[in-house]
């Protein structure tokens, strides 16, 4: 089991500690790079976390779903890819299930996450 641990380290890349904290329910934007040919794009995904998977930061991913065109559309990033430019934090949402799969049968405002209310500190100008 240690040598399974040791392997994971030495594969765990330094980008996966600058990733913000998400959780399911969290909307994010996810900038993917796209190879076409020669050439290389960024493209960017927004989308709902609807769940993670995997322990080990070398085999963790994480699947996000937006709705295209009035069609449902799911990914699945690994958190150890070297084409993720950045994950950007939008919305922190309020849910009580780590994967909620119970989304893709909703739709319209049925499929609405309540947003998680964030305690605002008053700093004193001193």
């Amino acid at each position: 089991m240690d040598l399974i641990k040791v392997v994971e380290q030495a594969f765990e890349s330094d980008k996966t500690a600058c990733y913000p904290k998400f959780k399911a329910g969290d909307t994010i934007t996810v900038t993917y790079r796209i190879k076409e040919g020669d050439k290389e794009r960024l493209q960017k995904f927004r989308g709902t976390v609807i769940q993670l998977r995997g322990a080990s930061p070398a085999t963790r991913t994480f699947t996000v779903r937006k709705i295209a065109s009035g069609v449902g559309v799911e990914r699945i990033f690994p958190f150890a890819s070297p084409f993720i430019e950045s994950i950007e934090l939008n919305k922190v949402g309020k849910v009580r299930r780590a994967r909620i799969f119970y989304l893709r049968d909703l739709a319209g405002k049925k499929a609405r996450i309540k947003e998680k209310k964030t305690a605002i500190v008053a700093k004193d100008n001193e």
